[in-house]
């Protein structure tokens, strides 16, 4: 299954990690620091041509980071997650 992450992006739903509301998230000193390494290592991917309100960390070494314009919620609804019970 995929994931439509905003603009053309989309992303296999197995691959995901985590989708994380910006706006929460980068409350934490250590999600800012994740979040700037990723961008200084060149494994941030922007797919908002608005400002972002959601990021998504992806598999493989080193991992990639999607920075999305769809609310984390919208996001975790149409990847079929469901609260404690992952289906990805």
């Amino acid at each position: 299954m995929y994931l439509h992450l905003g603009q053309e992006s989309i992303i296999r739903t197995k691959e995901i990690l985590g989708i994380f509301d910006l706006d929460t998230a980068s409350l934490s000193r250590d999600t800012r620091a994740y979040l700037a390494a990723a961008q200084k290592a060149g494994r941030v991917v922007t797919v908002a041509e608005e400002l972002p309100k959601s990021f998504i960390v992806t598999v493989g070494e080193p991992h990639t980071v999607y920075l999305s314009q769809i609310s984390a919620g919208t996001l975790k609804k149409r990847s079929g997650y469901v609260e404690g019970i992952s289906n990805l």
